[in-house]
């Protein structure tokens, strides 16, 4: 009895598996983790943290042959537009929480203005920040300043360099500004100026110490008063350059090449190849605004150009 059973038993079980529905496939995520790095600088936590991304038609933006550009982006495996990164970086010192640049907020539509919930992820709150250094104030850096036209971050002092503030903040360059310009202009002011108003901004003029162990470094050109930001502990450097470079399948190995959002290409371009001179024999970290994120790594000099190294992975063992 036991061998016609068996075969019983096997042929009911074949059969509820040709008749039985296959187990569906788990759906797709379709994004990506909450947009935070976390890394050591010497005795400072420094956490980038992601704006989001936007697509830019970096052929029609980077000041040389359009051909040039595509076939520079065709050897990085890259296609127009290119989906480029806003970093902002926070800065721990253990006594001072400290921001540089803010996102775009609402003025750069839907993909980008993440930057307070990858904050909150990365287990910090707006009204924890003491402090928040502006590079410069095209929209995609201050725009995350303010919600709702209120001001985002409560109990934190705004600075940047004077030369900045002076020119975006003025009526006056504003009413005689272009009228593809003047979006810019008051970008700039709705978000600063609540700041303004309540004597949370304090400007500063030119390279200055700020706080022990982070400095202002003027790199003027960008914008009139585009400003780096040095982070140092421990005999350990990091700068974070904003908008110095924008393209690295470009801009690396041709530094020559300008964007069409800079206020003064020849500036720009000095101050690009001055800086990235400096990082390269200096070996030390390089942030950047618009580098993938999370927009950490060193430069080497290579050729007439350089090659950007980006960090290697850590658990902050």
């Amino acid at each position: 009895m036991i061998k016609p059973l068996k075969k019983a038993f096997f042929a009911a079980a074949l059969a509820a598996a040709v008749i039985a529905p296959t187990q569906a496939a788990a759906p797709m995520a379709k994004h990506p983790a909450p947009g935070y790095y976390r890394m050591m600088l010497g005795d400072f936590e420094v956490t980038p943290i992601s704006d989001g991304t936007v697509d830019l038609p970096v052929d029609q933006l980077l000041q040389v042959k359009a051909e040039t550009t595509k076939a520079a982006l065709a050897n990085h495996y890259l296609k127009l537009p290119v989906e480029t990164s806003a970093n902002a970086f926070l800065i721990n010192t253990g006594s001072k929480l400290v921001l540089v640049d803010t996102g775009a907020g609402v003025l750069f539509g839907p993909t980008l203005g993440k930057f307070v919930n990858n904050l909150k992820a990365a287990g910090y709150k707006p009204e924890q920040i003491d402090e928040i250094y502006i590079t410069h104030f095209h929209g995609d850096h201050v725009g995350g300043l303010v919600s709702d036209g209120k001001i985002a971050f409560p109990n934190a002092i705004v600075r940047a360099d004077k030369r900045e503030s002076e020119f975006w903040l003025s009526e006056e360059n504003l009413n005689k500004a272009a009228q593809d310009k003047k979006d810019d202009f008051k970008g700039a002011q709705a978000t600063l100026n609540p700041y303004v108003k309540a004597g949370k901004f304090k400007p500063f003029d030119g390279d200055a110490q700020l706080l022990p162990g982070v400095s202002a470094h003027a790199a003027h050109g960008h914008t009139p008063g585009h400003t780096v930001y040095v982070v140092e502990s421990r005999g350990q450097k990091l700068m974070l350059i904003g908008d110095m470079i924008h393209v690295a399948a470009v801009q690396m190995e041709n530094p020559q090449v300008t964007i069409a959002f800079d206020s003064d290409e020849k500036a720009a371009r000095s101050t690009r190849l001055k800086e990235f001179d400096a990082a390269a024999k200096g070996g030390y970290l390089v942030g950047a605004a618009h580098l993938q994120f999370p927009g950490l790594g060193h430069l080497r000099s290579e050729g007439k150009g350089y090659r950007w190294v980006p960090v290697n992975y850590t658990q902050m063992r």
